[in-house]
């Protein structure tokens, strides 16, 4: 548990100083305020291995496109908020606005040129997605995308929303989903991080040229839903956790 504390001490004391050096090489481009956050999320990494034995493991590499794509990626806890930099190269994320307002952590965001938007907006903040989204790919930018739109519980989920599928049939490029158990290992609540190593599992991707949306959507959720509780079974905590409910 002291490992956690401090652990989590540092994160959020290392925030403002990346926070202010990514927003100084906002100057040069934003790949250079890119290279910062992804050092931070370096850091943290490291960090996370010493401190609470908390390491990742990438499985699938190979399906992971030459060119940028969209991914679709789990969104269980904070742990693969920070190491999804890690997974590939210069990329941007689709976050709800309300972040960009965040002391330090938010302004940092800013300058990182992410697709803010109002979860609120329905049909036009999937319209921003699209056309941000389009922009950004163009640039060379991989987009990565939290298709449930909000953090959920380990063994939980909600319907996929269809911006990442749209924006990939529009702009012509690949979805590629991806699974992993972080949530298991790093909780919502509470300073506890769990020793252990997260699985992220690399789907093939897949061309949405001609697809419906929707119909594809399902097909990945499908795909991610049931790689994850195979991974929740292979790591012990599905079992734990069932044990734990009370009956009936």
């Amino acid at each position: 548990m002291l490992g956690s504390v401090v652990f989590t001490t540092i994160m959020f004391v290392t925030i403002p100083p990346y926070a202010f050096a990514c927003i100084l090489a906002r100057a040069a481009g934003v790949r250079a305020a890119y290279a910062v956050a992804v050092a931070w999320a370096r850091l943290i990494d490291r960090l996370a291995g010493r401190l609470c034995g908390l390491r990742m493991e990438i499985v699938g590499r190979e399906n992971i496109p030459a060119e940028p794509s969209v991914m679709l990626l789990k969104h269980s806890s904070a742990y693969e908020t920070i190491v999804q930099m890690l997974l590939v190269p210069w990329q941007c994320w689709v976050l709800k606005r309300e972040l960009m307002w965040t002391p330090f952590f938010g302004w940092g965001l800013a300058a990182l040129h992410p697709i803010a938007i109002d979860r609120k907006a329905g049909t036009s903040a999937v319209n921003q997605v699209v056309e941000q989204g389009k922009q950004r790919l163009a640039a060379g930018s991989w987009v990565m995308i939290f298709p449930e739109g909000t953090r959920m519980p380990p063994g939980e989920t909600r319907r996929y929303g269809v911006s990442g599928a749209l924006l990939a049939r529009e702009a012509g490029v690949k979805l590629v989903p991806v699974a992993h158990d972080a949530g298991d290992f790093w909780p919502k609540r509470g300073l506890r991080k769990y020793p252990g190593t997260v699985r992220f599992v690399i789907g093939k991707p897949v061309d949405p040229a001609g697809r419906d949306p929707r119909e594809l959507n399902d097909e990945i959720q499908r795909w991610v839903e049931d790689t994850v509780a195979r991974l929740r079974r292979e790591n012990g905590r599905e079992v734990a956790a069932s044990r734990a409910q009370p009956p009936g």
